[in-house]
């Protein structure tokens, strides 16, 4: 196997690429660990936070698995899971009939509201809490330089 000859990373470049990636994967894996008592995984979890985020007319299917980055049959296993446990109802989208919408069942709002309060206290004791405003305000004009071009920008939450 032929290698390509590639520029070496700067000392800097290092240091940003390995932090992120240690820190990424440290604060991962204490809040999957946080989540194994509700027995909800991180990507069941992150679809019960969008369907949270999208209120009580929930979200279409084709667009969770996109905002997860998974594919449609994945995602429709994953979803499977989470109505066979009565977490989401899929309902025929309102809009054209034709595809699906998955909302929060009353039982998933409160799993999702007892995940919420366990990911935002480990949140904090694990990134928030060490970082001042300045900081976060640095790291989210990085994120949204490194989204990508067809993303928008994340929205705004009001206080």
């Amino acid at each position: 196997m032929l290698l390509m000859a590639t520029d070496k990373l700067s000392e800097l470049e290092d240091q940003a690429w390995r932090g992120f990636l240690f820190t990424h994967d440290r604060i991962w894996r204490e809040i999957e660990a946080g989540l194994v008592p509700l027995n909800v995984s991180m990507a069941e979890y992150s679809v019960l936070a969008l369907l949270g985020e999208a209120g009580r007319d929930g979200m279409r299917m084709s667009e969770l698995a996109h905002r997860r980055l998974m594919s449609t049959g994945g995602f429709t296993r994953l979803a499977d899971r989470l109505e066979q446990r009565g977490l989401i109802e899929r309902r025929r989208a309102a809009q054209d009939g034709r595809g699906f919408t998955a909302v929060l069942t009353k039982d998933g709002r409160a799993l999702l509201r007892k995940a919420w309060r366990r990911q935002h206290n480990e949140l904090r004791r694990l990134f928030f809490d060490r970082l001042d405003d300045e900081h976060l305000r640095n790291l989210a004009e990085v994120w949204a330089r490194l989204a990508p071009d067809d993303q928008n920008e994340p929205k705004q939450r009001s206080s």
